[in-house]
């Protein structure tokens, strides 16, 4: 029987308010592409263990562009970790989805130029990425959000951007002509690194304002707009702290049924199998191990 281990990624907000999810054993984790953001603390949560992970590391010093992907993905599939929840904060395109509400996204637009994107560069695999986010860990978060504290929209297309800057006016209307719901900087590649690595992944993301598209309220100064932001970051963090307790139990009672996310490799490795190298295998053995034994 498989064994079900749920990391929890926090981005902004959740990240700094993880410790309220449970506390426990802080490990640290090395990879062949350096240190996670910080230590993964191993824990449970309403007897379902899990292992979390502050996206942005301790005191939130890593800006979306130098976040260490590769290494926070491989060092969750590492010790274990099959599903991951995690969190985001974004802007909403669309007057409908307030901030405060919760989106849990189905599609995403990539505008990322200056991150890694896979962790296989010295072999050729190419996995499907049609459906970006895992539709059975999203099934169950919508069943979770049924009885959630606030409105959870079922789908949203996510645009993510480099950043660190916000969108110029010209390009927030042209996120809105494409169809997009939501703008961030962290979904991406970290959806892409865990179809990699064969792990579900799903996203709660948390709208703080409504980008640049909408003009701001004329009364309020650049302070007191901040914070209302600050705000809406607050009551949307403890909204997807609240869905994912209700979620965690329900992922670990199916994350044991067969989901296509943890099979994505199998078709993916394009390379010729005899031609990968011994050491190439053993370093990448969490993620290859199934199809290139490292022995």
């Amino acid at each position: 029987m498989k064994t079900v281990l749920i990391g929890v990624i926090g981005g902004s907000g959740l990240g700094q308010m993880l410790g309220d999810l449970g506390q426990g054993e802080s490990l640290t984790v090395d990879t062949p592409f350096g240190r996670p953001s910080g230590p993964i603390v191993r824990s449970e949560v309403q007897g379902v263990p899990v292992a979390l992970l502050s996206r942005h590391g301790e005191g939130h010093l890593l800006n979306p562009s130098r976040v260490p992907y590769r290494a926070n993905i491989f060092a969750l599939k590492s010790i274990g970790v099959t599903h991951i929840l995690a969190s985001a904060a974004v802007g909403s395109l669309r007057e409908e989805i307030a901030p405060g509400h919760l989106v849990i996204p189905d599609q995403v637009i990539d505008k990322t130029s200056d991150r890694p994107r896979t962790f296989f560069e010295e072999l050729a695999v190419h996995v499907e990425f049609a459906a970006p986010f895992c539709s059975s860990l999203r099934t169950l978060l919508l069943n979770a959000g049924q009885s959630a504290s606030t409105v959870v929209h079922p789908r949203g297309t996510y645009v993510c951007m480099e950043g660190p800057q916000f969108s110029s006016r010209a390009e927030s209307d042209l996120h809105r002509s494409w169809g997009a719901e939501l703008i961030g900087m962290t979904a991406l590649p970290e959806a892409k690194l865990a179809r990699e690595a064969e792990i579900c992944y799903a996203l709660v993301a948390l709208p703080t304002d409504y980008d640049c598209w909408k003009p701001h309220p004329t009364e309020l100064g650049k302070a007191a707009l901040l914070q209302e932001i600050i705000g809406n970051l607050q009551s949307a963090t403890h909204h997807a702290l609240d869905l994912i307790r209700r979620a965690l139990p329900k992922v670990a009672e199916h994350g044991q049924e067969a989901c296509t996310c943890q099979s994505a490799l199998e078709l993916a490795i394009w390379s010729d199998r005899k031609a990968v190298p011994m050491e190439l295998r053993r370093r990448l053995a969490p993620l290859l191990s199934k199809y290139l034994p490292p022995d």
